[in-house]
């Protein structure tokens, strides 16, 4: 029962401190709220894409089968 009571309150106070912290971003860069949403989602997908890129080259495996190639 305590659990449940601890996932709703989690369910509910998540979108009210990430409205909270989007309208005090929004407010020391004076700029409005869609606009720093809207940008934050951008900048997200971004450095997704740049991760995804990198995380395959960067992966061990990969990496162990070109160290292993470079010494044959």
């Amino acid at each position: 029962m305590l659990m449940l009571s601890l996932v709703r309150t989690l369910a509910i106070l998540l979108p009210l401190a990430a409205r909270l912290a989007t309208w005090l971003l929004a407010r020391s860069l004076n700029m409005p709220e869609p606009l720093v949403h809207a940008t934050s989602l951008f900048l997200f997908v971004q450095v997704r894409a740049v991760e995804s890129s990198v995380g395959k080259s960067l992966c061990p495996v990969r990496l162990a089968r070109r160290v292993l190639a470079w010494f044959r």
